[in-house]
């Protein structure tokens, strides 16, 4: 091949390349330039479940963030306490619109504080265990044989124990606090994490744009980082989404059990569970609240990540 065939040669081969960092390939456009997240984000706008989804999600994190201005009460404070009595607690009133709990907290309030808790659990749980799956999915999608095989059963192995008990298990060991509840549950999440990006990243491996790159001479740390891992990401996004569902309610029932810490008069949904449970015949309301919170939070998160997974699914985009 001649010098001067190279440049033609170069752009040919490089056609697949540039579709796939442009959006024309796997993970790009499929039309007018568009890429595959735009027309996810076109295709959720207008997907009347992914909007309820998001209005949910909304709703919390904003319930979150701004809890100092809506609580009535600090997350804390026991404004009713001289107004409970052992074989009553008072319920809805002007001045406690949810009513009271045995401790004589607001239970509006430790409603909203608890939102502010159970986000904060779900999202660092969520970044640890996506932070460790990637990493190790990544290394086994990137330098395969003994390494694959290594961190593939490390994933086994822990996929072999059931989450919620393998988290039980690590926050029981590291201590009652709520690092040990976030800790616990990353860890559960990282294997679900590495095999979801390994798996991407080895289908992502035989796409033309792959070859072309290859083709081309450049390094297969260059091939790796900057093609087939920005390609492989989008299912571990929809997968995090899912996971925030989880992270909350594992959150609630390790709290629950008792391993998040604090006091029993914590203002955590998990917590509040585990106070009502001996008030369910005289004020169920303690523990129907709450559960709800929980329920509709975990509903939330779970209708976003279905719609966005439905949405970058590449066998719906001729449905569209």
């Amino acid at each position: 091949m001649s010098a001067n065939e190279l440049p033609v040669t170069d752009g040919a081969a490089a056609q697949p390349l540039r579709k796939s960092i442009h959006g024309d390939g796997p993970g790009g456009a499929d039309h007018a330039g568009e890429g595959v997240w735009g027309r996810a984000w076109r295709t959720l706008r207008k997907n009347p479940v992914a909007i309820a989804g998001f209005v949910i999600v909304a709703a919390f994190v904003l319930v979150a963030i701004f809890a100092p201005l809506l609580a009535p009460y600090g997350p804390n404070e026991l404004p009713g306490r001289a107004e409970v009595r052992p074989t009553m607690i008072p319920g809805p009133s002007s001045d406690y619109l949810l009513g009271l709990d045995r401790y004589g907290g607001d239970v509006l309030s430790k409603l909203i504080w608890g939102a502010r808790a159970s986000l904060l659990v779900g999202v660092l749980s969520t970044l640890f265990g996506l932070a460790g799956g990637m990493a190790l999915g990544l290394l086994a999608g990137w330098f395969g044989k003994w390494v694959d095989f290594g961190a593939m059963r490390l994933v086994d192995l822990m996929l072999s124990v059931p989450s919620l008990l393998l988290a039980v298990s690590i926050a029981a060991i590291a201590g009652q606090s709520s690092m040990s509840v976030i800790v616990a549950i990353g860890v559960v999440q990282i294997p679900i994490f590495a095999r979801l990006l390994r798996g991407s990243m080895l289908a992502q491996r035989g796409q033309d744009y792959v070859l072309a790159a290859s083709a081309l001479g450049l390094s297969r740390r260059s091939v790796t980082m900057s093609h087939v891992l920005p390609n492989s990401v989008g299912p571990v996004i929809v997968q995090a989404t899912l996971t925030l569902a989880t992270a909350v309610i594992e959150a609630a029932a390790l709290s629950f059990l008792g391993l998040g810490g604090g006091e029993p008069s914590t203002a955590e949904w998990g917590r509040m569970l585990t106070a009502a449970q001996q008030e369910l015949a005289v004020a169920p309301r303690l523990a129907i609240l709450p559960g709800i919170c929980i329920a509709v939070t975990a509903l939330g998160f779970t209708l976003v990540g279905e719609s966005l997974r439905e949405a970058l699914d590449p066998r719906n985009r001729t449905r569209r």
